[in-house]
């Protein structure tokens, strides 16, 4: 199964080190980051999408206790 997360966040060295954290756990980028402006908090938003090839499927691995995707 490939799992899916979009990582978001402000646009600074947080984000991009939870991006890099998540490349070293074995999660690919998927597609092109995307940057968008926040005129309330006065900032740059960041997205990125990431996923990665675990075994099992959606419903027998989402439904078990304790499922977390930050820990796969």
């Amino acid at each position: 199964m490939k799992l899916y997360r979009l990582l978001t966040g402000p646009d600074d060295a947080a984000f991009c080190k939870r991006v890099s954290a998540a490349l070293n756990q074995g999660w690919d980028l998927h597609g092109s980051p995307a940057l968008t402006w926040d005129p309330q908090a006065r900032r740059a938003v960041c997205a990125q999408a990431i996923v990665k090839e675990v075994p099992g499927d959606w419903e027998s691995e989402s439904s078990r206790d304790g499922f977390s995707l930050s820990a796969q």
